[in-house]
């Protein structure tokens, strides 16, 4: 809240109080300066809501946020390829399971629920593309520092790097950490139509961060997926590629593609686990750092 408050005011000087305030309407957000507000104000956001409060939060239970996050720590480089890898071929898996949650339905008694989630869905996409839409460059860039940097060191540091230790913590066991965090972190993105698919994107970050004991690799994975949005809807939107390769591992045709991906990535993830075991503290232990503060 404070730097959201603090963006509005820094902003004022350059746009002036009437076309802040015209800005901040579903109109004016649709207008080029408003469009260009409005991810000021997402970077503002993505920098306060989650980047800030992890380190502020890392330094008040342990006095070093970076041993707390565990961004002073690094593994093999095999590792952060095999992640960069598994990012890519993740993608027909996760179209698939994203597939089945698209068809999620309700019994008759929660359809005021179910019309809520396709309203926030398609609230989400229409924000979405206002938000990916780019011309040239310069443009796909920032939205990759918007889309894809801020978000993937941002939300790692939370999601994975605090709430996932807190229910660690609480439950003394890593895996209902690791799930519980997955769970707030898909839950929280209000998009209830690809709930599962982030929900496993969320898990297996937690388990990067657990497997190689630094926070560097989950951050790189999830940067990996981002990016991969951002790039293909530009190229998409460029008409350099079909919008085919979103239906990638949808289709019952596609089900060998979806089965190849599911086992190249749990290879994968196999290689990571594999080169991490012998080089870091052990996953039990990781969450063992007594807190400055109860």
């Amino acid at each position: 809240m404070v730097f959201m408050l603090l963006a509005i005011i820094l902003a004022i000087p350059f746009l002036g109080l009437s076309n802040l305030m015209i800005n901040l309407t579903p109109a004016g957000m649709g207008t080029p300066e408003g469009l260009v507000f409005l991810k000021y104000i997402q970077v503002v956001q993505s920098i306060g809501l989650f980047v800030i409060p992890a380190l502020i939060l890392g330094w008040l239970y342990h006095g070093n946020f970076s041993e707390y996050l565990q961004i002073n720590r690094t593994t093999a480089f095999n590792s952060y390829l095999y992640v960069g890898l598994a990012g890519l071929l993740l993608i027909p898996l996760i179209n698939y399971v994203g597939e089945i949650n698209s068809h999620m339905q309700f019994p008759e008694f929660l359809s005021g629920v179910e019309d809520w989630m396709r309203t926030k869905e398609d609230e989400a996409k229409v924000l979405t593309d206002i938000f990916l839409k780019a011309e040239g460059i310069s443009g796909l860039l920032f939205n990759i520092f918007m889309v894809a940097v801020l978000p993937a060191v941002g939300e790692e540091l939370l999601f994975r790097g605090v709430i996932q230790r807190i229910f660690t913590n609480m439950t003394k066991n890593y895996h209902w950490g690791i799930w519980i965090a997955a769970f707030i972190f898909s839950a929280i993105h209000i998009q209830f139509y690809g709930f599962l698919p982030r929900m496993l994107l969320g898990a297996m970050f937690g388990y990067l961060l657990i497997w190689t004991g630094t926070m560097w690799v989950p951050i790189l994975a999830h940067f990996v997926n981002n990016t991969m949005g951002v790039v293909g809807y530009y190229l998409i939107d460029k008409g350099s590629i079909s919008k085919d390769i979103e239906q990638w591992g949808t289709g019952p045709e596609q089900f060998p593609l979806v089965l190849l991906s599911l086992a190249s990535v749990s290879l994968l993830l196999f290689l990571i686990y594999r080169n991490s075991i012998k080089t870091k503290t052990p996953a039990q232990q990781i969450d063992s750092q007594t807190p400055r503060i109860e």
